[in-house]
């Protein structure tokens, strides 16, 4: 017959050390009640003492605090493990007392015999500086230490997480690598907040170790007169030497957990434990030793003086610093190669690690925009970030590469800097916790708070306070937090120069992309017909107008058409445009059936015709003529907005590229088509005519 015992779950998962922490306190909180023998009280004292000699030793030990990040829980327990055995031994001496000093224990007995030598009143003299140096010294020094330590760390959690997520955005770490960084950083800041909380337990076990210590003698005088009828010296000294020997044997344990505790909080973390920093920090400079050693000296000579232990210390120091010179030239002389075989050393070599490549697009704050990239403290701007990058793809049809986020503290604390390839394209200044109120051009009233421009777009604003923001919207500002200032500001700029974002490897990528889908249409194109550089300039021309490279499939159709005809970047761009008429029409007058636009007076089209032969790529008009078309076109562009009408300028086929390279950089929001690129359901309506006169 076979039999299966199955194993309760707490120790299939944990074993037995599942059992270890509620036992231990099951049995702390039962030695409050029910009563010890002398003989268990040895040994729980024992214990104690054994215990904090390990929390010493390992606190020496390690090299990191959060190496020993259960430091805190470990201080609570002990203290209370300490109370517990206050309370089991008071209640033993003071039943048990009249009896003579051993009726608590020999380990009690020995404290308030042997430490002391059987003197109360040195007895109580040790104890209460022991307790002096571990509550107002040890203690209170190490509490301090970690409250420090924890409002830095809180502080610099910010920097931190902006480190990882810089480095995260730029590659060097992985997402494990970054979570693990995270939490580390967030256990180091419980671990010391832990620290300055846990350190109150120990200077509350300090006073109830001086009231235990009172409450015994003075209990222990009243039952052993009156209950047990002891003369009064009898009774002082068997309970007052057993209350000693009760408080020397709780605190200095303590002393010693309070001294590991100080020890954990004030190192530094290094890779080496405190016995490896001492040795090689304090006694490594054979100077300093030899200094201290012909001090020591100078004073055993003066008469007086216990002349043997200061000579012992001094030809001890000068031995050692002897000892430490040697030892730092016996290395050098004896890997000293031969006077003949001596060369100079080689210097290393460059590399290409030496070569620091620069970010596509990159972001640097000042420290107080720390907190809008900052997920612990709620900031969206990482989030926006992403959003945009998204919307992007969606909108134009490629993936502009990471925008790399660091803190710069060469900037003001309020500014931001926006670069592309590593040159600055954009600035401006965000200020956390308030909102930006932009004059659309119409409102009501003026707001009190910083006179502003808007970064994104140029328009007057004043930044303003939470409180003040439905008083602004009532007003008629538009009204937007920190975060959409930078990130409208970013995604602006990342619109502009979108054609300067899709290199090479990008249009790889689009290229790979649409393979999966029509490897034939792919494979045809390029390298077969035209190179991927040919592509990637026929992109590039469509998004500097503009225009979204969504429809790759009619993009690389038409290329693929044409390609055998001409290789002409600007050529093959005006036949792609015509292939996405209806798509460009679309993007500027979506859902309209009527398209609104300004056209150029006959005569003037006329001339630009005849210029714009055998031009190459310029227009080739005289100044007064250009300057002109120049004002006329402001003007026009200006007359549509007011209209809430798009911007759009009609022209031949062979006029369109010319004139919109030509008029970009006095109206940048003025789009310009061909007659050829309008789908044929399309009516047209000319608002405005440009014509050669003012």
């Amino acid at each position: 017959m076979n039999a299966r015992v199955d194993t309760p779950p707490l120790l299939n998962r944990r074993g037995l050390k599942g059992l270890v922490g509620p036992v231990l306190i099951i049995l702390i909180l039962a030695m409050m009640v029910l009563p010890l023998p002398p003989f268990l009280l040895d040994l729980l004292f024992t214990f104690n003492i054994a215990i904090a000699m390990i929390v010493m030793l390992v606190s020496l030990y390690t090299q990191k605090p959060l190496e020993f990040a259960v430091f805190p829980t470990v201080l609570l327990v002990t203290t209370l493990l300490r109370l517990s055995l206050n309370v089991a031994s008071t209640r033993v001496v003071l039943m048990e007392g009249h009896t003579g000093p051993d009726a608590a224990g020999k380990v009690i007995e020995a404290f308030g015999h042997f430490l002391v030598g059987g003197n109360y009143t040195v007895g109580i003299i040790v104890f209460i500086i022991l307790v002096i140096i571990n509550f107002v010294v040890i203690t209170k020094g190490a509490g301090r230490i970690a409250e420090v330590s924890a409002r830095f760390t809180l502080d610099a959690m910010p920097g931190k997480q902006m480190a990882i997520d810089a480095d995260l955005n730029a590659g060097l770490i992985g997402e494990d690598e970054a979570r693990r960084r995270r939490a580390e950083i967030s256990q180091e800041a419980d671990f010391f907040g832990s620290m300055d909380g846990a350190s109150k337990f120990v200077r509350g076990d300090a006073v109830a170790g001086i009231l235990i210590l009172f409450i015994n003698v003075i209990g222990g005088l009243l039952v052993g007169i009156f209950q047990h009828n002891l003369d009064i010296a009898t009774a002082a000294n068997n309970y007052t030497l057993l209350a000693i020997g009760d408080g020397l044997v709780a605190q200095i344990p303590a002393l010693i957990i309070s001294t590991a505790a100080g020890m954990v909080v004030s190192r530094v973390a290094t890779d080496e434990d405190v016995g490896q920093q001492l040795i090689g920090q304090l006694f490594n400079k054979p100077a300093v030793l030899y200094i201290t050693a012909s001090i020591l000296g100078l004073l055993g000579v003066i008469p007086g003086m216990p002349h043997v232990a200061f000579f012992i210390l001094a030809g001890a120091l000068a031995s050692a610093a002897y000892y430490m010179e040697q030892k730092a030239l016996a290395p050098e002389v004896s890997a000293a190669p031969p006077p003949e075989a001596v060369q100079p050393p080689e210097m290393q070599e460059v590399s290409w690690n030496d070569v620091m490549p620069v970010d596509a697009l990159g972001l640097e704050v000042g420290y107080r925009l720390i907190p809008l990239v900052d997920r612990t403290q709620d900031g969206e701007l990482l989030r926006r970030i992403r959003g945009i990058r998204k919307k992007f793809a969606q909108d134009m049809g490629f993936l502009v590469p990471p925008v790399h986020i660091r803190d710069n503290l060469e900037l003001r604390p309020n500014a931001y800097r926006i670069s592309l390839k590593g040159v600055e394209i954009g600035q401006g200044e965000a200020y956390a916790g308030m909102y930006l109120a932009i004059n659309p051009g119409r409102v009501l009233g003026t707001l009190p708070g910083t006179q502003t421009t808007d970064p994104a777009f140029g328009l007057p604003a004043v930044w303003i306070e939470a409180n003040q923001r439905d008083q602004a919207q009532t007003f008629g500002y538009t009204v937007v937090d920190s975060s959409t200032v930078v990130a409208t500001h970013l995604s602006n700029i990342i619109q502009t120069h979108s054609a300067e974002l899709l290199g090479r490897e990008e249009t790889q990528q689009l290229l790979d992309h649409l393979s999966k889908e029509s490897p034939k249409l792919v494979e045809e194109l390029v390298p077969k017909l035209l190179p991927l550089g040919i592509v990637q300039k026929v992109l590039q021309n469509l998004l500097d107008e503009g225009v979204h490279i969504r429809d790759m499939r009619t993009i690389i159709d038409t290329l693929a058409d044409h390609a055998a005809r001409t290789q002409d970047a600007a050529d093959l761009t005006a036949a792609v445009r015509v292939a996405l008429g209806r798509a460009i029409m679309q993007q500027i007058y979506p859902g309209a059936a009527e398209l609104q636009v300004m056209t150029l007076e006959p005569d003037l089209e006329q001339i630009m015709m005849h210029a714009a032969q055998g031009m190459g790529e310029g227009l080739g008009l005289e100044p007064g003529l250009a300057e002109n078309l120049v004002q006329q076109t402001v003007q026009a562009v200006q007359q549509q907005e007011q209209m809430g009408l798009p911007a759009v300028l009609l022209v031949p086929a062979a006029l369109r590229s010319l004139l919109s390279r030509f008029l970009r950089r006095v109206a940048p929001q003025l789009k310009v088509i061909s007659h050829a690129e309008i789908p044929d359901s399309k009516n047209i309506r000319v608002t405005v005519v440009l014509g050669a006169r003012a």
